[in-house]
């Protein structure tokens, strides 16, 4: 990475978690991630879910063609884990190029996982084949037991399933996805297994204080839920160490207004607009900015066995307004905006070239 005090150039990131959604909200969101990542993971928990090969290389399509013109980006697809998922499928998936992992999502424990694993255990010929091809196994890591505390189901899920999998399958490659507890660094950076962890943006920014600020702030309301602050703190250290086994993954996912603003409003934070400025934001202000190339760069891309990006990417000192509201719908539908993360904040970083939004 080479940086001075008014700019930072660094080998372009890729993002190891993205939700793209499909149809009209796709295109209006792609061009947020598109214009400043090389490649992304992309979430497979569609309605249907992506659970075939076909499935997966049709929704590839839907997002090439979404690609604006003139940008190289490139969609790593996966596969949704269901109960009676063929081990062959994910097999012959991984072998020909078309996934890139598999998603497990404990039945209902986000946004479209009705299809999700209803036990663990009963899908051990789907790990035991991805542990055999070396297919990275990518986790929603949280129970869904109503009994369970929603802070604590991170690490009940740690400790209830997700260690017991890899003292079964000690081989298999497993990120766990958009860590939020102190269980899951520790878990993940002392442990004897192939595992890695993603860490949003906003899991860096707020603690759980931030969904009650005021009222209740469906805004900034997403699973796993933000923790206490203690976990952020440990979230930040995390993420600056320069410890190969953390990298970037925003778990961008937009949601429109309707679906935000409801009795029973959706879990996901859209940050990809300004993903990396709070990223940035975050290292800059842990002394760490000598590390954020590794974290978005490097490391996500080492540990998924892909060779580095070679474009580079220039982030500048520039204050920046981030809006209120953005149009995914292009056409100017007030139930087609979806709110950024730090709407109406301003931050210290801008890609360079970047136009300010309303300006």
């Amino acid at each position: 990475m080479i940086a001075s005090v008014n700019q930072i150039s660094l080998l372009k990131p890729d993002d190891w978690h993205l939700h793209l959604r499909d149809g009209k909200i796709l295109k209006g969101v792609l061009s947020h991630t598109a214009d400043v990542f090389c490649r992304a993971i992309i979430m497979p928990n569609l309605d249907p879910p992506i659970t075939t090969i076909s499935q997966a290389q049709e929704y590839k399509k839907r997002i090439i063609q979404s690609i604006p013109e003139g940008v190289s980006f490139t969609p790593l697809m996966t596969a949704y884990l269901t109960d009676d998922m063929p081990a062959e499928v994910l097999e012959r998936g991984f072998r020909e190029g078309v996934f890139h992992g598999a998603k497990l999502y404990p039945a209902n424990v986000t946004t479209n996982s009705s299809y999700g694993v209803t036990d663990i255990s009963k899908v051990d010929n789907l790990f035991e084949t991805m542990e055999r091809i070396g297919m990275p196994l990518l986790i929603h890591g949280e129970v869904t037991d109503f009994n369970v505390d929603v802070f604590d189901r991170e690490a009940v899920f740690i400790e209830r399933h997700l260690e017991p999998l890899l003292r079964r399958f000690s081989s298999l490659k497993v990120v766990l996805e958009h860590i939020t507890t102190i269980d899951a660094i520790d878990f993940v950076e002392n442990s004897e297994f192939d595992i890695a962890a993603t860490i949003t943006p906003h899991h860096l920014h707020i603690n759980r204080n931030a969904m009650f600020n005021g009222g209740l702030r469906s805004d900034f309301y997403c699973l796993p839920t933000a923790k206490r602050e203690i976990h952020r703190i440990a979230l930040r250290q995390a993420a600056t160490s320069g410890k190969p086994c953390f990298f970037l993954g925003t778990d961008s996912a937009p949601h429109t207004r309707s679906f935000k603003e409801s009795s029973c409003g959706c879990a996901g934070i859209f940050n990809a607009p300004f993903a990396l400025e709070s990223y940035l934001k975050v290292f800059e202000e842990e002394n760490a900015l000598d590390r954020f190339e590794a974290f978005s760069s490097i490391n996500g891309a080492t540990f998924y066995g892909l060779p580095l990006n070679t474009e580079r990417i220039t982030l500048v000192k520039k204050n920046i307004s981030v809006p209120q509201m953005i149009d995914v719908g292009l056409d100017g539908d007030p139930n087609d905006f979806v709110k950024p993360f730090h709407s109406g904040e301003t931050l210290g970083w801008a890609v360079r070239g970047f136009s300010e939004m309303g300006e």
